[in-house]
């Protein structure tokens, strides 16, 4: 609601704090913080009440107080300024503002990002049922894919999973999106499903795409890299169904720690795109039994 305004006060040489709270669309409160910490105090206080007083010619001083508040700046910082700004410190300080501005509206763009991504995913998970395989159309979904991890000699699965999240900042992959494993085949997830090619983030800023497509689904319950037989149930319904894989495998994990307590009730959400020789029948999209 827009605060209404006092007349200039012309002639008149003091006015008190509701008055000038009025005048300048201060606050009361904040004039006597301001009093209190040394930034701006009343012209004087009268001497029979010691009531603060005010000069109408103050309100220059009040607008620069509120134009570099209303920028961000510390009010320490303004208050150093008050009796050395010229328009050159200003500008520098300015300037420096907008560089500390346009991190923080990155760091905010960021967390939009996050907050939505994490949102739909933990929503996502809600409503899975994990004796339900199903095959749907999905749109594009970016990522950030990590390097190719090194199998040799008998790594475990947290070595190469540590060695993903070392190796993160560096190549700007944000851990805080929730990561999963990308396998490069369904015959190479069969065989080793705990050792995935690549580790990712979800993070929609990345460069990596998972195509829109026909994509089979299925999800199990486990910490990282426990599976179940839920590979072994996908592989069956697609035998069952005449479909085959098309492409890489991707395993989400779409509720972790950030939402479970217990690392057993992890939620896993395998995808792998399916192909039919022939043309696709109804079926393919009702949601059948795994078993």
């Amino acid at each position: 609601m827009p605060v209404e305004r006092a007349p200039l006060y012309r002639g008149k040489e003091w006015m008190t704090i509701k008055e000038f709270a009025a005048f300048s669309g201060i606050e009361q409160t904040t004039l006597r913080y301001w009093d209190e910490i040394g930034l701006f105090s009343p012209a004087s206080r009268n001497e029979e009440n010691n009531y603060r007083r005010y000069s109408p010619m103050q309100i220059g001083t009040v607008k620069f107080i509120s134009v570099l508040s209303g920028l961000g700046m510390p009010l320490k910082q303004i208050g150093a300024l008050e009796n050395e700004r010229t328009p050159e410190t200003i500008i520098a300080l300015i300037e420096r503002q907008e560089h500390i501005l346009d991190r923080e509206m990155s760091r905010l763009r960021d967390a939009y990002s996050l907050i939505h991504r994490l949102r739909d995913l933990i929503k996502l998970g809600l409503d899975t049922d994990l004796d339900q395989i199903t095959v749907e159309r999905t749109e594009d979904t970016h990522y950030i894919l990590g390097p190719r991890n090194t199998w040799g000699g008998e790594p475990s699965f947290f070595e190469t999973f540590m060695e993903f999240c070392q190796q993160a900042p560096p190549l700007r992959i944000n851990l805080s999106y929730p990561v999963g494993g990308l396998h490069g085949s369904m015959e190479a997830f069969l065989r080793e499903p705990s050792r995935p090619e690549h580790y990712f983030s979800v993070d929609p800023a990345g460069y990596s795409k998972r195509p829109a497509g026909e994509y089979l689904i299925a999800h199990t319950r486990g910490y990282y890299g426990e599976f179940g037989d839920m590979p072994q149930r996908a592989a069956a319904y697609m035998q069952a169904h005449g479909l085959e894989a098309d492409g890489p495998v991707y395993v989400v994990y779409i509720h972790d720690e950030v939402c479970m307590r217990e690392q057993d009730r992890y939620l896993a959400r395998f995808s792998v795109a399916v192909k039919k020789a022939k043309a696709l029948q109804p079926e393919w999209r009702t949601v059948e039994g795994g078993k």
